[in-house]
């Protein structure tokens, strides 16, 4: 079941469009700035006219059942401390560390689930 969402999921993504924000293509400070939904009384965008970029609708939402996880198939947990990975499922789970954990702390974290047999999906040092 899970491999057959999992296809599935993988073929929506694809057809999913880029976002990209209203007259972000006029003005060069909002090239690379995030989604923002169009405003205005005239806003061609907001208004859905053909020609113009897509606006995110709950439409393009993904398949229920893989929604949330990574894209390995496993859930993603995120981590501060290797007491964290107590009692973690090494079949079912995938740890990502906090970008706010130093580089010492993230050797041990790496080093613990290595002994566990816990994937991870940032272990860059």
């Amino acid at each position: 079941m899970k491999q057959r969402d999992l296809k599935i999921w993988k073929e929506q993504k694809k057809k999913i469009p880029d976002f990209i924000r209203s007259d972000s293509w006029k003005v060069k400070r909002l090239e690379n700035s995030g989604w923002r939904k169009p405003k205005g009384l005239e806003n061609k965008m907001r208004l859905k006219r053909k020609g113009w970029p897509p606006i995110v609708k709950i439409g393009y939402r993904k398949i229920r059942s893989v929604r949330g996880l990574h894209p390995s198939g496993l859930k993603e947990v995120l981590v501060y401390n290797e007491k964290e990975l107590v009692g973690l499922d090494p079949e079912n789970t995938i740890v990502r560390i906090s970008s706010s954990v130093g580089k010492l702390k993230r050797i041990k974290i790496i080093d613990e689930c290595n002994k566990l047999g816990i994937k991870v999906a940032n272990p860059r040092i």
